[in-house]
């Protein structure tokens, strides 16, 4: 197998580009350490573009951006373009149009950050969040009828297709077996309330559940409960999955009880196509150019990425040295306070990777 990758660098909106930057720096370095090799495509998309021509993305972007062996994105975002534009058009239509099917979120506490949840560890907060990410809420099923009258209505509708819910639940059976932690796979959903939509969802992982994975333990919480439990005892799940909605609200809670936007990492998974990686924050247009964002998040995507291309140990290695950062180094994760520059944080990454 080739261990040279073929990768698109979306460098994005406001600080976007400089933690991309120092992820680049990061997986360049690994690449050295462990002896793989990458080129790299850079592409503008974001708001400058849209602001200079019109144009969100070229038709030509999907095409181009699906010869690659994965995608590396900084953050979309722009104070001068009103917000859904960039977001829709960009983010939501990359996901869709190249089947992007799994959001895929670690939650993860690392050493000597703050987290708000009292008591909790490092050993309490390891969890993973596998969305559903191209069908439900977000499909754009729906619309209005007498649109700006007193008598409007506005129709949204949850799409959940088998193939849909199959593979995503495919997906999470196979991470948990893989992850081999507590082989415990949670389904997040409201079969009290949404009885068509998490019926399918129940009883599809039910089936997949009996039929193909007798080792993996089996597990329901409503979305309230999950949200509850999160907070009270994170320790309780392994891995969970859940629908495009509510995997949305879950994973900015799971963002929080891990520390925050500043470490938070995620990739938009097609197992049998093109992957894109991205830090979950967005891109903090009033820090630009100053060197003070914090780039761990983007480093850990860069991880990620390395992950599922199969480069494990550079994986590994790469979150092994955030840790040990965040553990012994860094006075917060927050912009301007951690202490070191944005380049520094990536150059104390570096230097404990490569030992």
């Amino acid at each position: 197998m080739s261990r040279n990758y073929n990768l698109a660098i979306l460098p994005g909106d406001g600080t976007g580009p400089e933690v991309v930057k120092e992820g680049m720096r990061v997986i360049s370095a690994a690449a050295d350490k462990f002896g793989f090799k990458y080129d790299e495509t850079p592409y503008d998309f974001g708001g400058d573009r849209y602001l200079a021509t019109g144009e969100v993305l070229p038709e030509s972007a999907v095409g181009d951006l699906s010869q690659h062996d994965a995608i590396f994105l900084g953050a979309i975002g722009h104070p001068d373009v009103k917000p859904g534009i960039l977001e829709k058009g960009i983010l939501l239509r990359l996901r869709f149009e190249l089947d992007q099917y799994i959001n895929l979120r670690p939650v993860k506490l690392f050493p000597g950050v703050y987290t708000p949840v009292k008591d909790k560890t490092p050993e309490d907060i390891d969890f993973v969040v596998v969305r559903e990410n191209t069908e439900g809420l977000y499909a754009g099923a729906g619309g209005f009828l007498r649109k700006g009258t007193p008598y409007e209505v506005a129709v949204q509708e949850s799409v959940n297709t088998r193939m849909g819910v199959e593979r995503c639940l495919k997906y999470a059976f196979e991470y948990t077996k893989k992850r081999n932690k507590d082989n415990k796979l949670t389904l997040c959903g409201k079969t009290n309330v949404l009885t068509y939509a998490f019926d399918l969802w129940e009883r599809t992982f039910n089936e997949l559940g009996e039929r193909d994975y007798p080792g993996i333990e089996r597990d329901y919480a409503h979305v309230d409960a999950t949200c509850m439990w999160m907070v009270k005892n994170p320790e309780w799940f392994d891995v969970i999955v859940t629908d495009n909605m509510f995997g949305d609200i879950i994973t900015d809670l799971g963002a929080m009880i891990q520390g925050g936007m500043g470490i938070a990492a995620g990739g938009n998974i097609n197992p049998e196509g093109v992957s894109m990686f991205e830090p979950i924050g967005g891109s903090a247009p009033k820090y630009t150019g100053m060197n003070v964002i914090n780039p761990l998040a983007a480093i850990c995507a860069g991880a990620m990425m390395l992950d599922h291309l199969g480069e494990e140990d550079a994986a590994k290695a790469i979150e092994d040295a955030v840790m040990w950062v965040t553990g012994n180094k860094l006075e917060s994760l927050a912009a301007g306070k951690m202490g070191y520059s944005t380049t520094e944080v990536a150059d104390l990454v570096i230097e404990k990777m490569i030992g």
